[in-house]
């Protein structure tokens, strides 16, 4: 009956999963159209310190967006361990990145669909091997988990760094660097993701008829909740006002879930019983993830599809295999030895530019 049971909510908990990463995934893109809306009014950005997105109703429909997608994986929290949770975030990258290609004509090229099609990958290796948590059933047991001396730890290095990037980080290097606002929504985040697992847990209490409301820690876990995830709301909003969708999308993805990895890892001892197989898959599944993500980064400026794939073969043989004859050739033929002469420093122009080379210019 147990194992039924745990096989019942794994389905549960996985559906739920799966639906947040779609509401999320398309609140990104509501959002950055609000965004984009109040910019072309000439209203203060959010990315400045405005406020005034909140008088903007597609940002209030990416807002309800996210919350139905954040109430999914609240649930979904509840019912499967975070491990399992997390790593299908991936899939909000990949609505979020189809999404922007229609809607906000950021262009996704060849590199970005394989970064998404490995991302999705990863997140399905990291589902496949994922560690299981210890079972907490009451908040007199999360409470205990709560100050555990590891978690305290971990716990008060991300509010101090958070506090720095806030307030020493944030107003130098905010505006440049799309680390910075995406870093202190990330580790905050891995704060609220603890929060909700002690809520549902609360939650599942309360139904059962316990005396809930009178525990202190359920209202400790909710205030902290509002305030981590109120902070998340707003530096997420400057990131998405200052950067481009298709690449905080991803970056934030890869914080947050190592992020929420080493929290729930240390506050549920999760790799303590993992056999090698499964820390290897782990591991591998969430490499796998960063892989995808870089791809979806770092070349999102380059304009290359499948269309442009036999071109570029073809440039690439006439580069490798053309030298040699033309030397030849203009050697042998007086009248066209100047053209070959100019055909052959173009090829070595092309050749140099691709390999980086100064002697190019």
């Amino acid at each position: 009956m147990s194992q039924t049971r745990g096989k019942y909510d794994f389905c549960i908990g996985l559906v739920l999963a799966m639906s947040s990463s779609i509401f999320i995934g398309g609140s990104f893109i509501l959002k950055k159209k609000g965004l984009l809306r109040l910019a072309r009014k000439g209203s203060m950005r959010a990315g400045q310190g405005g406020h005034a997105y909140l008088k903007e109703w597609l940002w209030w429909a990416g807002l309800l967006s996210m919350g139905a997608g954040e109430v999914a994986n609240f649930a979904a929290y509840a019912f499967a361990p975070a491990t399992l949770v997390t790593p299908l975030g991936a899939l909000s990258v990949l609505v979020s990145a189809i999404l922007s290609s229609f809607f906000l004509n950021e262009k996704l090229n060849l590199h970005g669909k394989i970064g998404c099609l490995l991302s999705i990958l990863g997140s399905t290796v990291m589902v496949i091997h994922a560690p299981q948590e210890e079972e907490v059933e009451t908040l007199n047991e999360m409470s205990h988990k709560l100050g555990d001396p590891g978690f305290v730890v971990f716990a008060t290095l991300v509010v101090i760094v958070s506090l720095i990037l806030i307030f020493v980080v944030g107003p130098r290097h905010g505006q440049t660097n799309i680390l910075v606002y995406i870093t202190i929504c990330s580790v905050i985040g891995a704060l609220s993701v603890s929060c909700v697992k002690g809520l549902g847990i609360a939650i599942k209490e309360l139904f059962a008829g316990k005396p809930v409301l009178k525990h202190p820690l359920s209202w400790i876990l909710l205030l902290s909740l509002i305030v981590c995830v109120s902070t998340q709301i707003n530096y997420l909003n400057r990131a998405l006002d200052i950067f481009n969708t298709s690449i905080v999308t991803p970056i934030y993805y890869v914080i947050f879930t190592t992020s929420v990895l080493t929290c729930s890892a240390i506050l549920f001892k999760e790799w303590q019983h993992m056999g090698v197989d499964d820390i290897i898959g782990t591991f591998s599944g969430f490499l796998t993830i960063i892989v995808g993500i870089f791809l979806l980064h770092a070349f999102k400026d380059v304009n290359f599809t499948l269309a442009n794939l036999p071109l570029s073969l073809r440039k690439d043989d006439r580069a490798a295999n053309g030298a040699l004859l033309s030397t030849y050739d203009c050697f042998n033929h007086d009248e066209e030895s100047a053209a070959c002469l100019g055909e052959m420093q173009s090829t070595e122009s092309l050749s140099a530019r691709r390999n980086g080379s100064l002697s190019a210019f």
